[in-house]
């Protein structure tokens, strides 16, 4: 395992463009390391005595403007460092850049993990660009000056002077219109929540002179943003010194108190378990780096709860394989419903995925909600094994992540030395199909003991904060990079080992309602609504629905296969339900959730999963009986589940 690592290690290290020129010089009386980085200069400097752990600035722009905070760092024992991407303005290709050159500095040259961003006007642009879409490898930002919003400079949208050629130049390395570069909401003032979240401190100076890039226009609304979300920011005002071109440029009285700010925030170093200990790797994801670096057209699917139904990390990643592979097409399907796990993934995966076409890369993650809804180990380890054989049957060059999210429950079951159940599952199914997985409940758990973070200060929920939806896109980040340091140079085919569990459900799919038959006491609602005032699941309102509220209403389903439930809308007045399959015994099954009193949450009922193949018939009756908690005798069937 350690030959591997180091070996991927090294993977990635060689997948960074990177030209060592060997012309180490000398700057401001250190030694300056010079190479290139996907073909940009890119530099760092060397203290005489470094600090443990190899703290770090980076330079976002002019390297060479007001130096004396750098020698200052220098000779305290930090590095210095810069990569020359001017001209791009903070631009997705920029960020790129950045990304292959922080990758380089850790991975080839040992640096901290965590560097300060020193940025000077426009430099704005990078430092902020960058810090947004990494806030946990950041550990401060000073700016000077600072461009926040490129509409202010070089747009010269507001009340500052702007510069039209630059103004056009930014439109081209964006690709933007002037109505979309108008429209842009990814400024440095904009989405500043992650940031927050990692408690960045801030700090600025500015000069209220200064006419090309004012104020009013940048550093104050961005920080006024950044405190009321919780941020630690100052401003400091230099309109005492003396001022030049219209009050940009202007001396820098103390700066020592700036190079002290950047220094206590950046050392000592404080170690952070690496996102690396909680991937695994297997065979990763070749047929989906050859479709996007080769094909250049991907699907990428994402199956969940609530967790990836909700704005966060899915659109995160998104945005990070948008940006990082601008010439292919992709599409992105999000098919995430609040409160479902894998029992109605197993079911839905056709409906919902599989009849939209082909797909790439598929994302699942079950582990949260089948611990909170309470589904057994084995119907979980069916469920699981049951989607990745059908989604692969439909497409063998398909690759699948499992992921493994955080809650309190499967904390505990760590802190008490314990794998929780969903977890094992998850790795089961994903270590015998050879899938790569990410377990994030265990690194929330391990980064809560290592005092990174805390649950109800930063994490708060099972539904992440922004805090968790940043830890968690770093985590993926990170196993795309791996994916990528791995050249696809052909597609490969993995055949399919024997099934875990000769009882998976490796075809679920729904049965349309109109197949049952049933009495005057049931009615078919082509487009059921609630009557009451509770909350509904997208998917589950305003489509039809078979619902009845009278005790004694009966049905028959005739159905082929080995398994046989039913998708029901649970709300306040759901009652019971009795069943018989093949003329069996009756048994009783309660409709009425913990949840059913706010919410007509959709319930997914698995009668049998245990049936021979062949034909079964299914009989059901509303029971003259309800939960104590339930106000009627309401059963509401969406679907009927089979496995064929």
């Amino acid at each position: 395992m350690i030959k591997y690592f180091l070996l991927l290690v090294v993977s990635i290290c060689l997948s960074i463009p990177l030209r060592a020129q060997n012309l180490n010089t000398k700057w401001r009386g250190f030694e300056r390391v010079n190479f290139t980085i996907d073909g940009h200069k890119a530099w760092y400097v060397k203290p005489s005595r470094p600090l443990a752990g190899k703290p770090w600035v980076w330079r976002a722009s002019f390297p060479d403007w007001h130096t004396d905070i750098d020698s200052l760092l220098l000779a305290k024992g930090m590095y210095v460092a810069y990569v020359d991407v001017d001209d791009q303005y903070g631009s997705p290709q920029a960020m790129q850049v950045w990304d292959d050159f922080y990758n380089y500095l850790l991975n080839k040259a040992a640096f901290a993990p965590k560097p300060a961003l020193e940025a000077v006007s426009r430099g704005a642009l990078y430092a902020y660009g960058w810090a947004k879409r990494n806030p946990d490898k950041v550990s401060s930002i000073y700016a000077e000056t600072p461009v926040c919003d490129f509409k202010s400079w070089p747009g010269g949208k507001g009340k500052g002077i702007g510069d039209s050629t630059a103004w056009q130049q930014l439109k081209k390395v964006y690709q933007f219109t002037q109505e979309q570069a108008l429209a842009y909401k990814d400024n440095p003032v904009d989405n500043l929540e992650g940031l927050a979240s990692f408690k960045v401190p801030l700090s600025h100076i500015i000069s209220n002179a200064d006419k090309l890039v004012p104020p009013n226009e940048n550093t104050y609304p961005l920080i006024k943003k950044y405190k009321a979300l919780g941020g630690q920011a100052n401003v400091i005002i230099a309109d005492n010194q003396p001022q030049e071109l219209y009050g940009h440029h202007f001396n820098i009285e103390y700066p020592e108190k700036i190079a002290d700010f950047l220094l206590k925030n950046t050392y000592p170093v404080k170690p952070a378990l690496p996102y690396t200990n909680y991937s695994k790797l297997r065979n990763g994801a070749n047929n989906f780096m050859y479709a996007v670096t080769q094909k250049r057209v991907a699907t990428v699917a994402f199956l969940g709860g609530s967790i990836t139904f909700n704005p966060g990390w899915r659109d995160k990643v998104c945005s990070y394989l948008k940006e990082r592979f601008p010439k292919t097409k992709f599409r992105f399907i999000a098919a995430g419903i609040p409160s479902l796990g894998s029992l109605p993934h197993v079911f839905r995966l056709k409906r919902d995925l599989l009849d939209s076409g082909k797909i790439d890369l598929l994302f699942i993650e079950t582990a949260v909600n089948d611990r909170v809804n309470g589904t057994d180990s084995l119907t979980q380890v069916r469920n699981l094994e049951g989607i990745v054989r059908h989604a692969k049957r439909v497409n063998p060059l398909l690759d699948v992540v499992m992921m493994s999210f955080a809650d309190p429950d499967k904390t505990n079951d760590y802190n008490q030395g314990k794998i929780p159940a969903e977890v094992a599952n998850h790795e089961l199914i994903a270590g015998y199909y050879n899938l790569p997985s990410i377990n994030l409940a265990k690194e929330v758990r391990d980064k809560l003991a290592n005092k990174e973070f805390n649950w109800n200060d930063d994490f708060k929920d099972l539904h992440p904060s922004p805090f968790g939806q940043e830890l968690y896109f770093a985590n993926i980040k990170s196993l795309l990079q791996k994916f990528e340091a791995i050249k696809a140079t052909k597609p490969l085919l993995y055949k399919l080992p024997q099934k875990l569990n000769s009882r998976s459900f490796t075809m679920g799919n729904y049965q349309d309602i109109n197949t049952a038959r049933y009495d005057n006491n049931w009615v078919l609602d082509k487009k059921w609504a609630p009557g009451d005032k509770l909350d509904t699941r997208p998917g589950f309102v305003n489509v039809p629905v078979l619902s009845s509220e009278k005790a004694g209403a009966q049905l028959t389903l005739s159905f082929k296969g080995t398994a046989v439930g039913m998708v029901v809308v649970s709300g306040a007045d759901a009652g019971i339900v009795s069943y018989a399959i093949d003329n069996g015994p009756y048994k009783d099954i309660d409709l009425y959730t913990p949840w059913s009193s706010s919410l007509h949450l959709p319930w997914y009922i698995l009668f049998s999963g245990d049936l021979k193949r062949g034909h079964h018939l299914l009989k059901l009756k509303i029971a003259d009986k309800h939960n104590l908690s339930s106000t009627g005798t309401a059963c509401r069937i969406v679907y009927f589940l089979r496995n064929e």
